[in-house]
């Protein structure tokens, strides 16, 4: 064989293993965003399971209060039968915004804030929330890096190759975050 050919066999071989590196990649990112998915789903049925004791607790205080006990019933079990990031997303904003409810009223009421069960119910829910907030922020991590691998040149050749796609991310958000807050002297 000629040297030109030897040239372009090593070429050949080279962006094929240059190929394979790419495309394993794309499985390493995949893979870790279902894993990290899966971090988010465990945090979320943990708060799941708390949610309705902590209903109980307020509903043995506040019985009249049924429209938010009810809501917050509701929510939850959307929540739970929501599949899709979108609608966990979704589902879990309405949670969020039926639990400051419960909050709210539990607030009425100086006896169940007093309420050990009460108490203990409402520490474990911040200790998962802030777990949930660390989960949230793994998975959108390992997200924006499978999605710039996704899109950016020449993996996204590869990608497109295989059906790799962009994975969404995961936020809820707050609309009384984002509101710019008033301040009187």
């Amino acid at each position: 064989m000629t040297t030109p050919l030897w040239i372009i066999l090593a070429a050949v071989a080279l962006l094929f293993f240059y190929g394979i590196s790419i495309y394993n990649r794309l499985v390493k990112f995949r893979t870790m965003v279902e894993e990290a998915w899966s971090g988010i789903d465990v945090m979320l049925k943990k708060r799941h399971d708390l949610i309705p004791n902590l209903v109980e607790t307020v509903k043995g205080y506040a019985s009249h209060e049924r429209e938010t006990l009810d809501s917050v019933t509701q929510a939850r079990n959307q929540a739970l039968n929501a599949n899709s990031v979108e609608a966990k997303e979704a589902a879990e904003k309405n949670l969020n915004q039926a639990m400051m409810n419960l909050f709210a009223v539990a607030e009425q009421y100086p006896d169940l804030k007093a309420n050990t069960n009460f108490l203990q119910l409402q520490s474990e829910l911040s200790a998962i929330e802030s777990d949930l907030e660390k989960s949230r922020r793994y998975y959108n991590g390992t997200v924006r890096e499978n999605n710039i691998l996704v899109e950016t040149f020449p993996s996204n050749i590869i990608a497109g190759m295989f059906g790799f796609r962009k994975s969404p991310f995961f936020e809820l958000e707050n609309a009384a975050e984002r509101e710019v807050p008033e301040v009187k002297f």
